[in-house]
């Protein structure tokens, strides 16, 4: 039996995972990809096998879980019964941020860990818990190598002008900067089209689009700049984060509303976006199949700014070759895509409206010189592939439920 490995992604109130098979090929296996939501609360277990099977609980009784420890003991405890021969060489996780000095997957020790602690200010809703699934993956496995791929990592070959703010230096030697992120599905993109379509990567636009949303120009593979900056927050509008917004709100909000810190944090994070915009939902197919005006023009919201940042990306890589829309939204809204190319052939960019119908996988027309993919993309994949190459593999313990 080949070496497997874990990816592990843990949020605020979930661990989000999958299984890979290390079988010689250039991208590893999934087998196995689930999660556990719902931690403290109403937890749910979740996990989808590749050769076919699910299974879908709630967990309850002495199997709640309290803390990532307990819904890790869990996931383990799941695939030691369904993998019984897979052998565990290496944990890779998702951390979103390597702050300004991490610009590449890395294994992580008792030192690194400590700096990327030091980084929770820098994404206080998201860092924390990354850490807590790292620790608990530290327990669970002791001695088996933990690699970190950060989602800012792709984004650090961006130059001075798009990595920073119009604020005094000392700033931006503290960590205010312009980091981007979702750096690990743009990662997966490029190494995806690499193969296929090398010409395309000399003037690339990336659009993931989905709960969370950025975009990302890119040149000869490398990021330029980001629609996201020093937070997710930025940018375009999101499923429940508003986007960019003028800074003079938040001054006005505090000083003429009283609002505090934590409640500007919780409408700009969770009161805003979609969701907030048109009071219906933040699934987009919700929005789509809504009559409420709200909810159409929250809709029309999103894809203006989503057609202003890609005129401005555009111009940072001097044009482009090609589009990319991944993305729970862009992989899977007709809807979207239509109304983002529409009327843009001054940019050479000609729609296939009937290509985009039947969800083909390129959708610009024939003559049109730049060429437009739907692609799905996949940083499970990603997080996995580092892990092989950083980890350097070698004979592992048997999986166990410690």
């Amino acid at each position: 039996m080949s070496d497997h490995i874990i990816t592990l992604n843990a949020g605020s109130s979930s661990i989000k995972f999958a299984l890979f098979a290390t079988d010689g090929g250039e991208w590893p296996r999934q087998i196995a990809i689930g999660q556990i939501e719902g931690i403290g609360v109403s937890p749910e277990f979740e996990a989808k096998v590749a050769a076919g099977g699910k299974t879908k609980r709630a967990l309850t009784g002495a199997e709640t879980p309290k803390s990532h420890d307990d819904a890790l003991k869990i996931i383990i405890g799941w695939l030691s019964e369904t993998f019984p021969d897979a052998k565990i060489a290496a944990i890779g996780h998702r951390v979103v941020h390597g702050g300004p000095i991490y610009s590449a997957p890395m294994l992580i020790d008792d030192a690194s860990y400590k700096v990327l602690a030091g980084f929770s200010a820098l994404a206080p809703l998201h860092q924390p818990h990354n850490l807590a699934g790292i620790a608990a993956a530290g327990r669970a496995f002791p001695g088996i190598p933990q690699v970190g791929c950060f989602d800012t990592a792709f984004h650090r070959t961006q130059p001075f002008v798009n990595d920073t703010y119009g604020l005094p230096p000392e700033h931006y030697e503290e960590g205010v900067r312009r980091y981007g992120f979702h750096g690990l599905s743009y990662e997966y993109i490029t190494s995806r089209l690499q193969e296929r379509d090398p010409a395309a990567l000399r003037r690339l636009v990336v659009l993931h689009l989905g709960n969370g949303a950025s975009m990302c120009a890119i040149k000869d593979a490398k990021g330029q700049a980001s629609t996201m900056g020093f937070s997710p927050l930025d940018g375009l509008l999101m499923g429940t984060r508003c986007g960019q917004i003028d800074p003079g709100v938040l001054l006005y909000l505090m000083q003429q509303k009283a609002m505090s810190a934590a409640a500007i944090s919780d409408l700009l994070n969770k009161k805003s976006g979609l969701k907030g915009m048109s009071g219906v939902s933040s699934d987009m197919r919700d929005l789509e199949a809504s009559a409420a005006p709200s909810a159409k023009q929250a809709l029309e919201y999103f894809v203006n700014r989503i057609r202003r940042e890609l005129g401005s990306l555009m111009a940072v890589t001097g044009g482009a070759d090609a589009l990319v829309f991944t993305g729970g939204i862009g992989s899977n809204s007709t809807f979207v895509r239509e109304h983002v190319l529409a009327g843009m052939e001054w940019a050479g960019i000609v729609f296939d409206s009937a290509a985009n119908q039947a969800r083909a996988e390129v959708i610009s027309a024939p003559g049109s010189a730049v060429k437009v993919y739907v692609m799905q993309t996949d940083e499970e994949a990603m997080i996995a592939r580092h892990t092989i190459r950083v980890a350097k593999l070698a004979e592992a313990p048997a999986l166990a439920t410690a």
